[in-house]
């Protein structure tokens, strides 16, 4: 399967040019791999992004930096230039370490139903199994142990890593990158209650997926009930993430490690997701949202900004104080209202004289 490997060296003037940055300096230094400014070394390129870092600049063995503009005199070293560092870098990375193309083909212990449809082109790793009807487009790698049920669509140059499961009707996009372990398309959490029992209600919906999307390690995500889940273009996703049945996630969200979000919740395009937030179900949330951290939504979030709901961490003796404190608001919001009160009607009687 696809792995990243480093690749032969590049000019750094090709690297500008490529990434859309400008060259300072010798532009025929040979770059080979990324590093940090601590520990990279002769044919590395590191990157400077975050101030507090700027004193190991002076002091890094990279053979060229990449840097803002405002920084580019603070060393002598051969330099991208870049309003953004850290894109830059991304930028450059993916040129010096793309990952490892897989070689078309089906493994001998892979099973294939005769009725589905794999490209020539496509890689089918050992032990997987392609259910009836399901569709394997150009380029795609499905990894070995990889289970594809009936009727799923997996699109072109879409690589699952091993033991990735895609239930029946499910459809993934493009390019999109699926790592190990994650589960696409079982049943969301739909129960109807009858007495002392539960009732399942049959999901019949799917799970739809865009084109560029990635979905991190053990992530899971539920079929629609009636209607589909939906992953739009672009979008994201950390490790461990569970999203609910009827859940519709926007284009261009990101979305880290170990949020759950119930059934039924839309969240809007180009959001960013703290890792452990938590999400009633069936709430709206608005373009451009921005979510703390650990932060827990009970209502939709109609205005984008930054929201946060998270207690700042303090020494446990201070914690406990602070929490003593919050838990007696509500009975200090009344004694206030009743201290307004009686002053209110202290004033009546004051006028009334």
């Amino acid at each position: 399967m696809p792995s990243s490997m480093p690749a032969a060296g590049h000019r750094l003037d090709e690297l500008a040019r490529r990434c859309g940055a400008a060259v300072e300096g010798d532009g025929s230094t040979m770059i080979a791999r990324v590093g940090t400014l601590e520990q990279a070394g002769p044919g590395d390129i590191t990157f400077l992004a975050n101030p507090r870092y700027r004193a190991q600049l002076a002091s890094t063995r990279a053979s060229a930096v990449i840097v803002a503009p405002g920084d580019a005199a603070a060393t002598s070293l051969p330099k991208l230039v870049a309003a953004d560092p850290y894109v830059a870098y991304a930028r450059v990375a993916g040129i010096l370490h793309p990952p490892e193309a897989a070689v078309p083909g089906v493994h001998p212990t892979a099973v294939v139903d005769p009725s589905a449809r794999v490209a020539a082109t496509a890689a089918i790793g050992a032990f997987a199994v392609i259910g009836a009807r399901a569709v394997i487009g150009e380029r795609a790698a499905i990894g070995s142990h990889c289970t594809i049920g009936d009727d799923a669509s997996i699109g072109e140059a879409t690589v699952l890593d091993a033991r990735v499961s895609i239930y029946p009707r499910c459809v993934i996009g493009a390019r999109a990158l699926v790592h190990s372990g994650a589960v696409i398309g079982a049943d969301g959490f739909g129960l109807a209650r009858a007495d002392d029992t539960w009732l399942k209600i049959p999901q019949v919906g799917r799970v739809v997926i865009g084109d560029d999307v990635e979905i991190g390690a053990n992530t899971t995500i539920d079929r629609g009930a009636i209607d589909d889940t939906r992953i739009e273009d672009d979008v994201k996703l950390d490790n461990q993430i569970q999203i609910g049945h009827n859940c519709v996630i926007g284009a261009h969200t990101a979305i880290a490690g170990c949020v759950g979000i119930a059934g039924s919740t839309r969240i809007g395009r180009g959001c960013r997701i703290g890792g452990a937030a938590m999400f009633s179900g069936h709430l709206e949330i608005a373009d451009g949202t921005v979510i703390s951290a650990a932060t827990l939504i009970h209502d939709s979030i109609r205005e984008p900004g930054v929201y946060t709901g998270v207690f700042p961490a303090l020494p446990h003796r201070e914690w406990k104080q602070a929490a003593s404190q919050t838990r007696r608001l509500r009975e200090l919001a009344e004694r206030v209202k009743a201290l307004e009160r009686a002053l209110a009607h202290a004033k009546t009687d004051d006028n009334a004289v």
